[in-house]
């Protein structure tokens, strides 16, 4: 007698539950598991103990460029979403256009000395000996981090709204064609791009602001997937042109970060998605990504020492 049969009658008891007869048995093992025991497989049902054992064994989906598949391709995008909207908020609640935020988080090359309305390009030191003046930071004399952050700041509704709505149609394709490190180090070194060209061609003590330099560089990434799968790209070219013509003919918008954006974002698309198969993939994407995060560091360093 098999011992998961009951001795009466010969019928197969659930070797998890020796008192309930079953018909049905794991595909896997084998062994009659009854209705609470059985799992959902390709063909059949499986134990809890077989779908354990096969979920230790098989290997984390990856992305069609090497990085974990993510259960939800929109998580990150929401995130920065959520992350940009946050700054935003406190903004509103601060003054606006006023607040002491847009300052300390937009980027300017340099800083500025304000009195009086206008602004005086004079040393720290200088302006802060002064009465009624207010001075406001820049790269060059120590705001190390508005580079980054100022991809975060924004001031006007539309101008985040554009930004925010390209990142939720964009953001959530490329996270499920690279992974959600690739992709964000993707997005925070288009950013960062943005910034470093702004730093070297914009006109002296200019602010920066916005998301803009980061979302060139998704579009970037995203046409170097799309020529290499050899998709229909002619739609994104003409969306891309559409911006780029949008960006050189409209006032107070930053060329130089859309630009730099659309570049390195590129660039870093270009090492995911041509890395060669393999075992060595990984370390490929992360050598090129890094060295491409190195280089935009010195370069904006380098321009620290050029303004003092």
């Amino acid at each position: 007698m098999n011992e998961h049969e009951t001795p009466a009658t010969g019928v197969p008891t659930c070797y998890r539950h020796p008192g309930r007869e079953t018909y049905i048995r794991c595909q896997r093992c084998e062994r009659p598991i009854c209705p609470d025991c059985m799992r959902d497989a390709s063909v059949g049902f499986q134990c809890p103990e077989c779908v354990a054992q096969g979920a230790k064994s098989t290997r984390s989906g990856r992305t069609a460029y090497g990085g974990l598949r993510p259960g939800n391709a929109s998580i990150t995008s929401m995130v920065l979403i959520g992350l940009n909207a946050a700054v935003w908020l406190a903004i509103l609640a601060t003054g606006w256009r006023r607040s002491a935020l847009v300052d300390q988080l937009g980027m300017r090359d340099r800083g500025l000395c304000v009195a009086g309305g206008r602004a005086y390009d004079v040393a720290q030191q200088t302006c802060s000996a002064q009465g009624g003046t207010q001075w406001l930071p820049g790269v060059s004399d120590g705001a190390w981090w508005q580079p980054l952050t100022s991809a975060f700041t924004h001031v006007e509704v539309w101008h985040i709204a554009f930004n925010m709505l390209a990142l939720w149609v964009l953001g959530p394709q490329l996270e499920l064609a690279v992974g959600r490190v690739r992709f964000l180090a993707l997005y925070l070194l288009s950013g960062l791009s943005g910034s470093l060209l702004v730093y070297w061609l914009a006109s002296p003590g200019l602010l920066t602001l916005g998301a803009s330099g980061a979302i060139f560089g998704l579009m970037g990434a995203l046409l170097v997937v799309a020529l290499k799968v050899g998709g229909q790209v002619q739609q994104l070219l003409v969306w891309i042109g559409i911006n780029f013509v949008i960006t050189v003919s409209v006032p107070n918008v930053s060329w130089q970060g859309h630009l730099g954006g659309f570049l390195v974002g590129s660039a870093v698309g270009a090492v995911l998605v041509y890395a060669p198969r393999g075992r060595r993939r990984t370390a490929v994407q992360l050598a090129g990504t890094a060295a491409i995060g190195l280089a935009v560091v010195a370069a904006i360093v380098a321009r620290i020492v050029t303004l003092q």
